[in-house]
Parts: structure tokens; sequence; C-alpha cells
């Protein structure tokens, strides 16, 4: 009783090393070599360590930054950040929202074999945010063991195949082909951008016909740009707060310096956090891949969205900036309305805002990326700030989803399960 109790518990249920197993199985069945089993094993392992380590130092500084903007502005400041939620859950749920993100792709798979959609998910962070979500609000609306695991399965299984879909229409007219779809779960964010863009845009003029200044050209950094916004979004509630509340945290530290070196480190955090990533999915995304495209035939891969950016490299620049400016809107206008101050999310507003102008130039061309990125902005600051609620009650504070199909899961999963439970 004691061996098995070692295996479920303190083998199986760290997820790192339950991750760890199912490369290591994954890359057993494509027939890779000793050499490569053990490498492709011991990389996920630490990719996994290294997601959770980018985690906690993103816990550290969102905590700081909601005591300031709490105490400062007498609101409550919330960073978008689903990595913090992932790090907190992984120390309760890793068991299960790993086992909830292969049941997800098992599902993914048997839609696409024996149905018309032949999408398979393959952006592994996305997927594991999604299994994320299920495990979360699955477990916190009352679901245990393998009721949670097969229910958080087939949800996000289902997402796997029902968002590529829904993008595809203009992801071919991005691409001019079906060789690929978008796996990422901003996708109806996209839908509601290309909306927008649709009704107020002329797809006759595109992003692509002008050159944008050079000066604009650091935008391209993710992390600098990051960095160079994040640096107010601590100052202020910081001058706001006084060198009185910011004390206890800066262990003599001037509050100021205290302030900007904590921007630095959300930065240092999420780069940490997606170094993790990287290194995770490098190894256990090939070995679902093989698997995959060999029970799927004519399998289209749904890739994670930097796959578009070559499309449109100007619509990622606009996008990013008007996505920005409207999330900074929503962040001041929706606390007016009862709701959260919702703090912009640099990594969101890239790579889903940069995304988002992809498809709204498709439909809109360069005034339909703007004016839909604006309402993006907006769009995608006022779904954090809905599900906080269901999140505060679970014991979430200052830390909310970012990515809009996962928030959507989020409240619809979480109120069936109140009202059921």
């Amino acid at each position: 009783m004691s061996f098995l109790h070692f295996i479920v518990n303190d083998i199986l249920g760290q997820a790192s090393i339950l991750i760890s197993l199912i490369a290591m199985i994954g890359l057993i069945a494509l027939k890779k070599s000793p050499g490569q089993v053990i490498t492709g094993t011991l990389k996920t392992l630490l990719g996994f360590l290294v997601l959770l380590a980018g985690a906690n130092i993103i816990v550290n500084a969102l905590n700081f930054l909601g005591e300031i903007f709490q105490k400062g502005f007498n609101m409550r400041g919330v960073v978008t950040d689903v990595g913090s939620i992932a790090g907190i859950a992984q120390q309760t749920l890793g068991r299960e929202t790993a086992l909830i993100m292969v049941l997800a792709f098992c599902v993914n798979i048997l839609i696409a074999r024996f149905t018309r959609y032949k999408y398979i998910f393959l952006t592994g962070q996305a997927s594991l945010w999604m299994a994320t979500v299920c495990s979360v609000i699955g477990y916190m609306g009352g679901l245990r063991g393998a009721e949670l695991i097969v229910i958080g399965g087939v949800l996000a299984g289902l997402m796997a195949v029902c968002m590529p879909a829904l993008a595809q229409p203009i992801v071919r007219k991005i691409t001019g082909s079906d060789d690929i779809a978008l796996g990422h779960f901003c996708t109806i964010g996209y839908i509601v951008q290309a909306g927008v863009a649709k009704v107020t845009g002329d797809s006759s003029k595109s992003t692509e016909d002008f050159e944008l200044p050079q000066s604009f050209s650091f935008l391209q950094d993710t992390y600098l740009s990051m960095m160079i916004v994040m640096f107010p979004i601590y100052l202020i509630p910081a001058i706001a707060a006084g060198p009185e509340v910011v004390a206890p945290f800066a262990d003599g530290v001037n509050y100021l310096v205290y302030a900007f070196m904590q921007s630095v480190q959300f930065v240092v955090g999420v780069y940490v956090l997606l170094s993790g990533v990287r290194l995770l999915l490098a190894e256990i995304v090939p070995a679902f891949r093989g698997i995959a495209l060999r029970i799927v035939p004519n399998a289209v891969p749904a890739l994670d969205c930097p796959v578009l950016f070559p499309y449109a490299p100007n619509a990622v620049i606009i996008g990013f900036i008007s996505t920005t400016i409207g999330s900074v809107i929503g962040m001041f206008l929706f606390p007016w309305v009862g709701l959260a101050m919702i703090l912009p999310g640099m990594l969101t507003n890239f790579f889903a805002g940069g995304t988002a102008g992809i498809f709204a130039n498709a439909v809109g061309g360069r005034r339909g990326a703007i004016i839909g990125g604006i309402f993006h902005g907006l769009f995608i600051t006022l779904l954090p700030a809905l599900l906080l609620p269901l999140l505060g009650q679970y014991g979430f504070a200052n830390v909310t989803f970012s990515d809009s199909d996962v928030i959507s899961v989020g409240l619809l999963f979480g109120h069936i399960l109140n009202f059921f439970y």
C-alpha cells in the first residue's frame, strides 16, 4: 500500500514528473533513440520547473502591485496573467491539469479522425491554459477525481477543434490556403475585432501599403515594449500610495526605486515563464504531433498565432498599439460601472492584439485594424473583469485569466457548476 501511495502521490502527484513521463511515452512511441528519449524527458522536466519559477516571480510582483493600487487609489488593480494562475494551480491541481491536457488532446484527435473538422491543436501553452481553467473552475465548482478530469478534458478537447474551425475562413483569406489553421485561444476576440473592422473599415487600403517609422521599431521587441509600459503602471500607484505603504515591501530601499525594480521583475517573470514554456513544448509537442498526424488523415495543424505575423507585419504593430489604447480606456472606464480595474496585459496586447490586427486588416484594412483594435482592447479588458468575481469566490485575488476563449469557458463552466452544485 505504501508503494502504491509512493507511485500515485509522490511520483504521479508531481505534475512536472507526470508531464515528463507523458513526453517519454510519446517519444518512445515515435521510436526515438534512447538518447533522444532521455534528452526529451529531462528537458520537459526542466521546462516545467522553469515555468513554475517564472510564475512565482510574477505572483510576487503582482501581489505588490495589487496592494499599492488598492491603497493608493482605493481601487482593485489586476493584471491579466494566466501564468500566475497556472503556477498557483500546480500546487494543488497539477496532476488533474496534466491529465485534462492529455485527455483533451485525445478528444481532439478522435473528433478530427471521425468528423470533417480535421484540425489538430498543436499550441501547447494554449492547451495548458485551457486545461488550467477547466481544472481550476471545475475543482472549485465541486468536481473531483475522474469526474473533473473527464468533463474538463472533453470540454478542452471540443474547444481545441471549435476555435480553429471558427477562425479558418479568415485564416484562409490571410494565407490564401488551408494548409495551416490558427491554434490560439484568443479566437473570440479576433472574431470580435474582425466584425468591427468589417463594418467600419475599407479592405482595399491595407496596413501593408505603407512603412512604419523607424522610431516604432522598438515595439517589435515584446519584452522591451512590455517593460516601458510597466514602468508607469508600477511607479504611478507607488507615488499615489506613498513611501509608508511601500516601506514594508521595500526593506529600506527607496520606494520609487523598489517600485521600478518590481516592474522589471514582472517582465523578468514573464521572460522566465515563457522560456520554460518554450523548453517544455519543444519536447512534448513534437511527440504529440507525430502521433496525431499519423492517426488523422488530411489533418490540418492548428499553430500558434506568430505563424500569421509574416503575412501582415504592419498589422501586428497597429493591432498591438490600438489594442493597448482600448485596454487603457477600459482600465479607467469599467470601474465606473462597478467592475475591477484591469491593467493592460502587454503580453496579451502584443500577441493577441497583433493577431487581431491581422484579422481586422484582412476584412477592414488599416482603418478597420485601428478602430477594431480599440474595440478589441475594450473587449479583452471587459472579459477578465467579468471573470474576476467568480475567481474571487474561489480564493484567487489580484489575478485573472487573459485569453478570451479561456475566459469564456471559465465564465460558462463556472456559472453552470454554480447552478448544479
